[in-house]
């Protein structure tokens, strides 16, 4: 628990964080360029994206939170667009206790202040291209660079599964 930020609070998000970092696999293997081969058949295929998907699952997530943080980082814009939500949020939020806030229809509890956050940061969003930063990153991720490695790359032994002889 103490390698993640303060900044996640606990409750369900930190649990399956820390339910993913304790199941990574070591990031050695996951990159070894000796362990990939093509498959010869389609067979083969299907059980290396199977297993691979489900053994290297905790490391496709961490490439997948690297890929969205990278899309951050290198545009100022939607920096600007992320700080202007936030801080729209957060400022709804403090309204929010000290009296009912009513914008944009019912409303009031701190609950539904996401709403008017979402309404007034939207143009950042749009004039920064979050759109085609969350299309990059599920295309590069998910079919892109998760499915070309689940392909390709060997997989691990089952349990007893190293144990086995082929028929000669």
């Amino acid at each position: 628990m103490t390698l993640l930020p303060k900044l996640i609070p606990s409750g369900v998000g930190r649990e399956w964080l820390e339910r993913r970092r304790a199941t990574i696999r070591p990031w050695g293997t996951f990159v070894d360029q000796q362990r990939f081969s093509r498959p010869r058949n389609v067979g083969e295929l299907c059980q290396r994206l199977v297993r691979n998907v489900e053994y290297y699952q905790s490391n496709y997530v961490f490439v997948f939170l690297g890929l969205i943080l990278y899309c951050v980082v290198t545009s100022p814009m939607l920096l600007v667009a992320l700080a202007v939500f936030f801080g729209a949020c957060y400022i709804l939020y403090l309204r929010t206790l000290q009296s009912k806030l009513v914008l944009f229809g019912p409303g009031g509890d701190p609950s539904t202040s996401v709403r008017p956050g979402w309404r007034v940061s939207f143009p950042f969003f749009w004039l920064a291209g979050a759109g085609s930063a969350v299309f990059w990153v599920l295309g590069e991720s998910h079919p892109g660079a998760h499915g070309s490695h689940a392909a390709f790359h060997q997989t691990e032994p089952a349990d007893g599964e190293e144990l086995q002889m082929e028929p000669v």
